[in-house]
């Protein structure tokens, strides 16, 4: 969901003119191909990666989707797949690894399977492939390794709650998943989604010395450092936004929504209310708003 109105502004270029289920060479170790499943919370679809040559990663395979799945396996005549690797477990990314799987016989590895964080099934758990079950689940620091290439596993919860990003060392870049993108802000959801796991995250990510970033969707993430920088501050901008909406006495994330978000695509009405939302969480763990009930998109909120 695109959240633009960070007084440092987050300087990326959003072109990205890619003809789906194209691949292409975008570094000496990596190729790309996009599914054709563009949209408002996709950009112009998502992004799988091949990882190095002969014995090769799948990253991200996406969607069951047959003209997908024929593209990738086209790309790769003569190569072996070696690992499905799964950054998390939402529809956009990990339903295609079954398919993939049973065509070429490579493990699925990665992030662990979604688990709901309330026994009763969450209207939001349909966005999440439950039918996942990968072979290995990664953990912090662990890795996977090929002919001149390795992914370490770097835990990157906020966006879903299993959410991992991978580095690959021999080329300092990180496939960032839909955690940090260049085209837009990722959505943070509750009850799986977590404001204050998702900001950790981005400070676990200043850690690194990456130089640039492969996201699930969009165009390569440059200088990171700087962008994550900048995400950070756009989030605590919105931040101050949702208090000053309740110091001026808006106790409901609809009034909220609609002074702070200006000429908002309809579509993105309800993903803009679950941001608050997930700020509104984090302000009330923290004890600068509480919550007059439950915490939901229709709850009553004041400050503290």
């Amino acid at each position: 969901m695109t959240d633009d109105s960070s007084d440092e502004k987050l300087v990326h270029s959003t072109a990205f003119d890619v003809k789906s289920d194209q691949v292409q060479q975008i570094s000496p170790l990596v190729r790309r191909l996009v599914e054709n499943n563009p949209g408002p919370f996709t950009f112009t679809g998502t992004c799988t990666y091949i990882v190095g040559r002969g014995d090769v990663a799948i990253i991200d395979p996406g969607r069951e989707n047959e003209a997908h799945l024929e593209a990738i396996l086209r790309a790769l005549e003569g190569e072996r797949v070696a690992q499905i690797v799964i950054t998390h477990t939402h529809k956009d990314h990990s339903p295609g690894a079954r398919q993939l799987a049973e065509r070429t016989g490579a493990p699925v590895v990665g992030c662990a399977p979604f688990a709901r964080k309330n026994a009763a099934e969450s209207g939001l758990d349909s966005a999440h492939d439950l039918t996942y079950a990968p072979s290995r689940v990664l953990k912090e620091g662990d890795s996977i390794e090929g002919d001149g290439w390795s992914l370490v596993a770097v835990e990157t919860p906020g966006h879903a709650s299993n959410h991992l990003a991978f580095a690959l060392p021999q080329e300092r870049a990180l496939f960032s998943g839909d955690h940090v993108m260049a085209w837009s802000t990722s959505i943070v959801a509750p009850p799986d989604g977590n404001m204050t796991e998702y900001m950790a995250s981005l400070d676990k990510l200043r850690e690194h010395d990456h130089a640039l970033y492969w996201p699930g969707h969009g165009g390569p993430v440059m200088e990171p450092q700087r962008y994550v920088r900048a995400l950070k501050s756009h989030r605590r901008q919105r931040e101050a936004a949702i208090v000053r909406r309740l110091e001026a006495g808006d106790h409901t994330i609809p009034e909220m929504v609609a002074r702070i978000y200006e000429n908002l695509d309809p579509r993105l009405v309800n993903a803009a209310a679950l941001s608050v939302l997930a700020h509104i969480e984090d302000l009330v763990t923290r004890g600068v708003a509480i919550a007059d009930g439950p915490i939901t998109t229709s709850g009553r909120y004041r400050l503290a």
